[in-house]
């Protein structure tokens, strides 16, 4: 099922893929980067403060191998001798520490910004199977990296032995010189070494980086059902949106329809088109209260005339009107004269009506 599920993913994933991948804390690591970090660090800490830490513990250590039967054994003395020997070192290696220290958090920086997920810290029962810690054991990313470091060591150690080769008849007379001359051979040898080493690391570190950051691309490739459910929680699911449209339509078709019997008159085409019109004195000009077409024009005149809102045919009128106004909006300039005869055939009419009651 899993192999299945993988061969479906097969697109490239979205950026809001990677970005919730980062949050949850899986980001691409290289450790090979890590390591080429703190290789730096070494060789910075040790053409940096070698010959000043070379000294302090020369100094401090001397009288450990020039002359071991002159220190006090006495538990007083030791005491001192010991606590003395523990600051003088931790002291001289602080710094040194510091750098490497440094390196390390740089190495991880470099790849990726800081990021802080609980994910990876809620307790997961499948961690504390014996299965799935065979598969970590022995599964193809474990062969993989068992690969890189056996090809790792290899060049690195090939490296340091073509190094060394050159100093093989030097070695064995070390043994027999002085400290004082003995150190300034050690750091340039170890610079030589860290040298080479970083030299060989930088090619390795780049290549893993390239390899991991490919591994995890593969890794978050979407199925096309998943890109499908992304769009819909961004953009939202086609069916709601249309459905709060058709709501959002219904609604404003009940609000129009409740202004109908406001409506000063209705000028019809006369099933096809149907616009409201209110007019009141110290208006600047008619508002349309209601248009619409075919079904929702016949609706409207059915409403003016229960209403009692007359109701006038003009067919070229009530197309222009429907084409040219909108909802609450004042009648165009360019119809002020044709819907002025219109109301004032209306109010005529009205005043008419209004004779003859009384009458």
């Amino acid at each position: 099922m899993s192999e299945q599920s993988d061969q479906e993913k097969t697109e490239e994933p979205t950026g809001q893929k990677l970005q919730k991948a980062q949050e949850e804390g899986d980001v691409v690591k290289s450790q090979e980067i890590n390591y080429w970090f703190v290789m730096l660090g070494g060789a910075m800490a040790v053409g940096l403060m070698g010959n000043s830490l070379a000294g302090t513990m020369l100094g401090t250590l001397k009288v450990f191998i020039a002359s071991p039967q002159d220190i006090p054994m006495d538990r007083d003395h030791l005491r001192q001798v010991i606590l003395h020997l523990g600051t003088t070192v931790f002291g001289a290696m602080a710094l040194p520490l510091g750098v490497l220290v440094v390196a390390a958090v740089a190495g991880n920086l470099v790849q990726h910004a800081p990021v802080f997920s609980a994910k990876n810290m809620k307790p997961s029962f499948s961690k504390l199977s014996p299965m799935k810690g065979i598969e970590r054991l022995f599964g193809a990313k474990s062969l993989m990296n068992l690969i890189k470091s056996l090809i790792k060591f290899g060049v690195v150690g090939g490296v340091i032995f073509a190094l060394i080769w050159p100093e093989r008849d030097r070695l064995p007379l070390m043994m027999t010189w002085d400290i004082a001359l003995l150190l300034p051979l050690v750091r340039a040898l170890a610079l030589k070494m860290f040298g080479g080493v970083i030299a060989v690391m930088t090619v390795v570190a780049a290549l893993d980086y390239l390899f991991e950051r490919f591994q995890w691309m593969k890794k978050q490739r979407m199925s096309i059902q998943e890109i499908k459910d992304e769009h819909k929680q961004m953009e939202g699911d086609p069916k709601v949106k249309a459905k709060l449209r058709q709501l959002r339509i219904e609604r404003g078709r009940r609000r129009m329809m409740a202004e109908v019997p406001k409506a000063s008159v209705v000028i019809m085409n006369p099933t096809h088109y149907a616009v409201a019109l209110k007019y009141e004195k110290g208006m600047g000009a008619p508002i349309c209260v209601a248009k619409g077409l075919d079904a929702i024009a016949l609706k409207i005149r059915s409403l003016a005339e229960e209403s009692g809102v007359p109701v006038v045919v003009n067919p070229p009128l009530a197309r222009a009107l429907h084409a040219s106004v909108e909802l609450d909006q004042e009648v165009p300039p360019e119809h002020y004269k044709a819907v002025a005869e219109v109301i004032g055939y209306v109010m005529r009419l009205k005043a008419k009506i209004t004779r003859r009651g009384r009458a």
